[in-house]
């Protein structure tokens, strides 16, 4: 990368879109990331709701799993509810991919010799 390249980098800050990043667990399985929306001067923007994600791992033969979802909720307390479901959609998803990835992987062939 060329000093050219670097100085057309957009690093500007989006003013408009801050949050400031709360993070809650319960040292057991839940991990719940609360983002706040903020105003530039640091107070919290009302207008706008906050938004919470959600992450765990699971162990496997290879190792931890991380699984990590979008919460659909208004307060902290909607987000540990809907903890458990949003969780399981996710690790659904996790599997279905590699299922597809195992599936593509087996029906690659490879030719001797190319």
């Amino acid at each position: 990368m060329t000093t050219e390249d670097i100085q057309k980098i957009n690093f500007s800050v989006d003013k408009t879109n801050l949050y400031r990043e709360e993070g809650i667990t319960d040292l057991k399985v839940a991990s719940i990331r609360r983002m706040v929306p903020i105003l530039p001067d640091g107070s919290e923007d009302g207008s706008r709701s906050p938004i919470f994600v959600g992450a765990t791992q699971l162990m496997s033969p290879e190792g931890p799993v991380p699984i990590q979802a979008s919460i659909q909720a208004a307060t902290l307390e909607e987000a540990l509810e809907a903890f458990p479901e949003a969780m399981r959609q996710s690790l659904s998803q996790v599997i279905d991919k590699a299922r597809q990835h195992r599936h593509e992987e087996a029906s690659r062939i490879i030719v001797p010799g190319r």
